[in-house]
C-alpha cells in the first residue's frame, strides 16, 4: 500500500510542469526520476570522498618513494 504524501501547492505545480516537460505518465514517475538522480549524486559524492581518502593515505608513501628516486638520480652526476 502506498504512503500518502502531502505536497505544498507550489511543489505540486512544479511536479505537474515536470510531468508535461518530461512526458511522464504520472506524478509518481516524476518523483521516481528525481529520486534516481539524487541517488546517483549521493553515490558520486561518496565515491569522490573515498578517492580523497585514498589519495590522503597514499600521499605520504608516494612522497617517500619519490624522495628515494630523487636521491639516486643519474642526472645530477652528469
Amino acid at each position: 500500500m502506498g504512503k500518502p504524501l502531502m505536497l505544498q501547492e507550489h511543489d505540486d505545480r512544479r511536479i505537474q510542469d515536470l510531468k508535461s516537460r518530461l512526458g511522464a505518465r504520472t506524478k509518481v514517475d516524476v518523483v521516481r526520476a528525481g529520486l534516481d538522480l539524487l541517488e546517483r549524486e549521493a553515490e558520486r559524492r561518496a565515491r569522490v570522498a573515498r578517492w580523497r581518502r585514498a589519495v590522503h593515505v597514499a600521499a605520504r608513501s608516494s612522497r617517500e618513494v619519490n624522495a628515494e628516486f630523487r636521491a639516486a638520480t643519474r642526472l645530477k652526476k652528469v
